[in-house]
Protein backbone atom coordinates (compact mmCIF):
# COMPACT_ATOMS: atom_id res chain seq x y z
CA UNK A 1 0.00 0.00 0.00
CA UNK A 2 1.12 3.54 -0.66
CA UNK A 3 1.94 5.80 2.28
CA UNK A 4 -1.62 7.13 2.08
CA UNK A 5 -3.75 5.33 4.69
CA UNK A 6 -0.69 3.35 5.79
CA UNK A 7 -1.93 3.60 9.39
CA UNK A 8 -5.08 1.73 8.39
CA UNK A 9 -3.63 -1.32 6.68
CA UNK A 10 -6.04 -3.69 8.44
CA UNK A 11 -9.16 -1.89 7.23
CA UNK A 12 -8.20 -0.25 3.92
CA UNK A 13 -7.80 -2.01 0.56
CA UNK A 14 -6.48 -0.61 -2.72
CA UNK A 15 -8.00 -0.97 -6.20
CA UNK A 16 -11.20 -2.60 -5.02
CA UNK A 17 -13.83 -3.84 -7.53
CA UNK A 18 -17.00 -2.09 -6.38
CA UNK A 19 -19.12 -4.68 -8.16
CA UNK A 20 -18.16 -7.10 -5.37
CA UNK A 21 -19.69 -4.82 -2.73
CA UNK A 22 -22.89 -3.70 -4.46
CA UNK A 23 -26.15 -5.66 -4.49
CA UNK A 24 -26.53 -4.67 -8.16
CA UNK A 25 -23.12 -6.26 -8.86
CA UNK A 26 -21.84 -3.45 -11.08
CA UNK A 27 -19.11 -0.84 -10.73
CA UNK A 28 -15.47 -0.29 -11.55
CA UNK A 29 -12.48 0.01 -9.23
CA UNK A 30 -12.30 2.25 -6.18
CA UNK A 31 -8.85 3.65 -5.52
CA UNK A 32 -9.40 2.73 -1.87
CA UNK A 33 -12.14 0.98 0.09
CA UNK A 34 -12.27 1.07 3.89
CA UNK A 35 -14.18 -0.99 6.44
CA UNK A 36 -13.92 0.83 9.81
CA UNK A 37 -15.00 -1.09 12.90
CA UNK A 38 -15.99 1.88 15.05
CA UNK A 39 -16.60 5.61 15.07
CA UNK A 40 -13.00 6.45 15.98
CA UNK A 41 -11.65 4.64 12.92
CA UNK A 42 -14.30 6.24 10.74
CA UNK A 43 -13.44 9.71 12.01
CA UNK A 44 -9.70 9.15 11.57
CA UNK A 45 -10.18 7.89 8.00
CA UNK A 46 -12.20 10.95 7.06
CA UNK A 47 -9.62 13.26 8.66
CA UNK A 48 -6.78 11.67 6.67
CA UNK A 49 -8.78 11.83 3.45
CA UNK A 50 -9.51 15.52 4.01
CA UNK A 51 -5.93 16.36 4.91
CA UNK A 52 -4.72 14.69 1.72
CA UNK A 53 -7.55 16.15 -0.39
CA UNK A 54 -8.83 12.69 -1.23
CA UNK A 55 -12.44 12.48 -2.36
CA UNK A 56 -14.49 10.13 -0.18
CA UNK A 57 -18.01 8.78 0.22
CA UNK A 58 -19.65 6.77 2.99
CA UNK A 59 -22.06 3.94 2.25
CA UNK A 60 -23.59 1.03 4.14
CA UNK A 61 -23.71 -2.18 2.16
CA UNK A 62 -24.57 -0.42 -1.12
CA UNK A 63 -28.01 -2.02 -1.38
CA UNK A 64 -29.56 0.98 -3.16
CA UNK A 65 -26.43 2.24 -4.91
CA UNK A 66 -25.19 1.86 -8.46
CA UNK A 67 -21.46 2.54 -8.80
CA UNK A 68 -20.12 3.86 -12.10
CA UNK A 69 -18.32 1.50 -14.48
CA UNK A 70 -15.44 3.96 -14.29
CA UNK A 71 -15.11 3.32 -10.57
CA UNK A 72 -14.45 5.89 -7.88
CA UNK A 73 -11.28 7.98 -7.80
CA UNK A 74 -10.96 8.20 -4.04
CA UNK A 75 -12.01 6.43 -0.86
CA UNK A 76 -15.25 4.46 -0.45
CA UNK A 77 -16.04 3.81 3.21
CA UNK A 78 -18.33 0.85 3.92
CA UNK A 79 -19.82 0.89 7.42
CA UNK A 80 -20.88 -2.77 7.55
CA UNK A 81 -18.28 -3.65 10.21
CA UNK A 82 -19.88 -1.10 12.57
CA UNK A 83 -22.75 -3.33 13.58
CA UNK A 84 -22.99 -3.54 17.38
CA UNK A 85 -26.47 -3.66 18.95
CA UNK A 86 -27.31 -2.75 22.56
CA UNK A 87 -30.62 -3.59 24.25
CA UNK A 88 -32.13 -1.68 27.15
CA UNK A 89 -35.63 -2.88 27.94
CA UNK A 90 -37.84 -1.94 25.00
CA UNK A 91 -35.15 0.33 23.52
CA UNK A 92 -32.44 -0.81 21.16
CA UNK A 93 -29.44 1.17 19.93
CA UNK A 94 -27.79 -0.08 16.76
CA UNK A 95 -24.66 1.13 14.99
CA UNK A 96 -25.01 2.46 11.46
CA UNK A 97 -23.72 -0.69 9.78
CA UNK A 98 -26.05 -3.11 11.54
CA UNK A 99 -28.26 -5.13 9.21
CA UNK A 100 -31.91 -4.06 9.18
CA UNK A 101 -33.06 -7.63 8.67
CA UNK A 102 -30.76 -8.83 11.46
CA UNK A 103 -32.06 -6.16 13.82
CA UNK A 104 -35.65 -7.05 12.98
CA UNK A 105 -34.97 -10.75 13.61
CA UNK A 106 -33.28 -9.99 16.95
CA UNK A 107 -36.23 -7.83 18.02
CA UNK A 108 -38.60 -10.66 17.15
CA UNK A 109 -36.71 -13.09 19.40
CA UNK A 110 -36.95 -10.60 22.26
CA UNK A 111 -40.69 -10.17 21.75
CA UNK A 112 -40.40 -6.53 20.64
CA UNK A 113 -42.57 -5.19 17.84
CA UNK A 114 -42.05 -2.25 15.49
CA UNK A 115 -39.45 -3.49 13.02
CA UNK A 116 -41.43 -6.23 11.29
CA UNK A 117 -41.59 -4.12 8.14
CA UNK A 118 -37.79 -4.11 7.96
CA UNK A 119 -37.41 -7.89 7.77
CA UNK A 120 -36.02 -8.67 4.35
CA UNK A 121 -34.82 -5.15 3.57
CA UNK A 122 -31.15 -5.62 2.59
CA UNK A 123 -29.95 -2.25 3.87
CA UNK A 124 -28.28 -1.06 7.05
CA UNK A 125 -29.53 1.02 9.97
CA UNK A 126 -27.62 4.10 8.80
CA UNK A 127 -29.06 3.89 5.31
CA UNK A 128 -32.56 3.34 6.70
CA UNK A 129 -32.36 6.50 8.81
CA UNK A 130 -30.77 8.48 5.98
CA UNK A 131 -33.67 7.76 3.62
CA UNK A 132 -36.45 6.96 6.12
CA UNK A 133 -36.78 3.44 4.77
CA UNK A 134 -40.22 1.91 4.88
CA UNK A 135 -42.47 -0.88 3.68
CA UNK A 136 -45.88 -2.38 4.35
CA UNK A 137 -47.36 0.80 5.78
CA UNK A 138 -44.58 1.59 8.25
CA UNK A 139 -41.25 3.39 8.16
CA UNK A 140 -38.17 3.92 10.30
CA UNK A 141 -39.39 7.31 11.57
CA UNK A 142 -42.24 5.58 13.41
CA UNK A 143 -39.89 3.84 15.85
CA UNK A 144 -36.74 6.01 15.90
CA UNK A 145 -36.22 8.17 19.00
CA UNK A 146 -32.77 9.62 18.31
CA UNK A 147 -29.59 9.21 16.29
CA UNK A 148 -25.97 10.08 16.89
CA UNK A 149 -23.87 11.54 14.13
CA UNK A 150 -20.41 12.79 13.31
CA UNK A 151 -19.87 16.40 12.29
CA UNK A 152 -16.20 17.12 11.81
CA UNK A 153 -14.70 15.55 14.94
CA UNK A 154 -17.77 16.13 17.12
CA UNK A 155 -20.30 13.43 18.00
CA UNK A 156 -23.77 14.95 18.30
CA UNK A 157 -27.37 13.75 18.74
CA UNK A 158 -30.69 14.40 17.02
CA UNK A 159 -34.20 13.83 18.39
CA UNK A 160 -36.93 12.36 16.18
CA UNK A 161 -38.35 15.78 15.31
CA UNK A 162 -34.94 17.14 14.33
CA UNK A 163 -34.64 14.52 11.58
CA UNK A 164 -37.27 16.33 9.46
CA UNK A 165 -38.43 12.98 8.13
CA UNK A 166 -40.45 12.81 4.94
CA UNK A 167 -41.14 10.23 2.26
CA UNK A 168 -37.78 8.54 1.66
CA UNK A 169 -35.87 11.47 3.09
CA UNK A 170 -34.43 13.00 6.25
CA UNK A 171 -32.27 15.95 7.21
CA UNK A 172 -29.22 13.78 6.58
CA UNK A 173 -29.83 14.00 2.83
CA UNK A 174 -29.10 17.74 2.94
CA UNK A 175 -26.11 17.78 5.33
CA UNK A 176 -22.61 16.32 5.46
CA UNK A 177 -23.31 14.76 8.86
CA UNK A 178 -22.46 11.06 9.17
CA UNK A 179 -24.85 8.76 11.00
CA UNK A 180 -23.10 6.66 13.66
CA UNK A 181 -26.01 4.97 15.44
CA UNK A 182 -29.75 5.10 16.00
CA UNK A 183 -32.03 4.33 18.94
CA UNK A 184 -35.46 2.75 18.50
CA UNK A 185 -38.39 2.40 20.90
CA UNK A 186 -40.21 -0.88 20.36
CA UNK A 187 -43.38 -2.41 21.83
CA UNK A 188 -43.70 -5.73 23.73
CA UNK A 189 -45.64 -8.37 21.84
CA UNK A 190 -45.67 -12.16 21.55
CA UNK A 191 -42.71 -13.35 19.50
CA UNK A 192 -44.95 -15.74 17.58
CA UNK A 193 -47.19 -12.91 16.40
CA UNK A 194 -44.23 -10.74 15.40
CA UNK A 195 -42.59 -13.63 13.55
CA UNK A 196 -45.84 -14.38 11.72
CA UNK A 197 -46.05 -10.80 10.43
CA UNK A 198 -42.37 -10.69 9.48
CA UNK A 199 -42.69 -13.99 7.61
CA UNK A 200 -45.82 -12.72 5.86
CA UNK A 201 -43.91 -9.64 4.73
CA UNK A 202 -40.99 -11.75 3.53
CA UNK A 203 -43.29 -14.08 1.60
CA UNK A 204 -44.81 -11.04 -0.07
CA UNK A 205 -41.35 -9.75 -1.02
CA UNK A 206 -40.39 -13.07 -2.57
CA UNK A 207 -43.61 -13.30 -4.57
CA UNK A 208 -43.58 -9.70 -5.82
CA UNK A 209 -39.92 -8.71 -6.02
CA UNK A 210 -37.15 -10.17 -8.23
CA UNK A 211 -34.92 -11.26 -5.35
CA UNK A 212 -33.43 -13.98 -7.53
CA UNK A 213 -31.52 -11.33 -9.54
CA UNK A 214 -29.00 -8.71 -8.46
CA UNK A 215 -30.87 -5.42 -7.96
CA UNK A 216 -30.79 -2.23 -5.94
CA UNK A 217 -34.36 -2.20 -4.69
CA UNK A 218 -37.08 0.15 -5.92
CA UNK A 219 -35.71 2.32 -8.70
CA UNK A 220 -38.19 5.19 -8.43
CA UNK A 221 -39.93 6.99 -5.58
CA UNK A 222 -43.71 6.93 -5.48
CA UNK A 223 -45.15 10.08 -7.08
CA UNK A 224 -48.24 11.63 -5.53
CA UNK A 225 -51.37 9.76 -6.56
CA UNK A 226 -49.62 7.01 -8.51
CA UNK A 227 -47.34 3.99 -8.26
CA UNK A 228 -44.17 3.87 -10.38
CA UNK A 229 -44.46 0.14 -11.04
CA UNK A 230 -47.98 0.53 -12.41
CA UNK A 231 -46.98 3.48 -14.61
CA UNK A 232 -44.01 1.60 -16.03
CA UNK A 233 -46.14 -1.48 -16.68
CA UNK A 234 -48.88 0.60 -18.33
CA UNK A 235 -46.20 2.10 -20.56
CA UNK A 236 -45.51 -1.45 -21.78
CA UNK A 237 -41.97 -1.54 -20.44
CA UNK A 238 -42.00 -4.72 -18.36
CA UNK A 239 -39.20 -6.91 -19.66
CA UNK A 240 -37.66 -4.06 -21.68
CA UNK A 241 -33.90 -4.39 -21.73
CA UNK A 242 -30.82 -2.34 -22.47
CA UNK A 243 -27.70 -4.50 -22.50
CA UNK A 244 -27.80 -6.72 -19.43
CA UNK A 245 -30.18 -4.44 -17.51
CA UNK A 246 -33.86 -5.33 -17.60
CA UNK A 247 -37.14 -3.99 -16.22
CA UNK A 248 -38.24 -6.87 -14.03
CA UNK A 249 -41.09 -9.02 -15.32
CA UNK A 250 -42.10 -9.56 -11.69
CA UNK A 251 -42.14 -5.91 -10.52
CA UNK A 252 -41.74 -3.03 -12.99
CA UNK A 253 -40.17 -0.71 -10.40
CA UNK A 254 -37.12 -2.96 -10.25
CA UNK A 255 -34.23 -3.03 -12.68
CA UNK A 256 -32.33 -6.31 -12.53
CA UNK A 257 -28.88 -7.35 -13.62
CA UNK A 258 -29.49 -10.38 -15.83
CA UNK A 259 -25.84 -11.37 -15.57
CA UNK A 260 -23.72 -9.01 -17.61
CA UNK A 261 -25.22 -5.57 -16.99
CA UNK A 262 -23.04 -2.49 -16.70
CA UNK A 263 -23.77 0.63 -14.69
CA UNK A 264 -24.18 2.46 -17.99
CA UNK A 265 -26.85 -0.06 -19.04
CA UNK A 266 -28.73 0.61 -15.80
CA UNK A 267 -28.41 4.38 -16.07
CA UNK A 268 -29.55 4.40 -19.70
CA UNK A 269 -32.51 2.18 -18.88
CA UNK A 270 -33.46 4.37 -15.93
CA UNK A 271 -33.38 7.50 -18.08
CA UNK A 272 -35.36 5.79 -20.84
CA UNK A 273 -38.10 4.83 -18.39
CA UNK A 274 -38.25 8.39 -17.03
CA UNK A 275 -38.64 9.85 -20.53
CA UNK A 276 -41.21 7.28 -21.63
CA UNK A 277 -43.38 7.61 -18.51
CA UNK A 278 -43.24 11.40 -18.77
CA UNK A 279 -44.14 11.27 -22.46
CA UNK A 280 -47.16 9.06 -21.83
CA UNK A 281 -48.43 10.33 -18.48
CA UNK A 282 -46.79 13.69 -17.82
CA UNK A 283 -45.20 12.35 -14.62
CA UNK A 284 -41.47 12.69 -14.04
CA UNK A 285 -40.30 9.79 -11.89
CA UNK A 286 -37.65 10.61 -9.29
CA UNK A 287 -34.99 7.99 -8.64
CA UNK A 288 -34.73 6.26 -5.29
CA UNK A 289 -31.56 4.46 -6.36
CA UNK A 290 -28.40 6.54 -5.87
CA UNK A 291 -25.90 6.68 -8.73
CA UNK A 292 -22.29 7.33 -7.76
CA UNK A 293 -19.62 8.22 -10.30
Amino acid sequence: MTTLFSNFRSIVKENVPLSSYSTMRVGGLASYAAFPKNGNELSALILEARENKIRYIIVGNASNIVFSDRGFDGLVIFTTAMRSIHWDGTCVTAECGASLTGLSAAATKKGLSGLEFAFGIPGTVGGAVYMNAGAYGSQISAVLTESTYLRGTEILERTTEEHLFGYRTSIYRSTNDIILSAKFMLTPKKSEEIAMQAEKNMASRKSKQPLEYPNAGSVFKRPEGAFPGALIEQAGLKGFRIGGAEISEKHANFIVNTGNATADDILRLTEFVQKEVFRRFGILLETEIIYIS
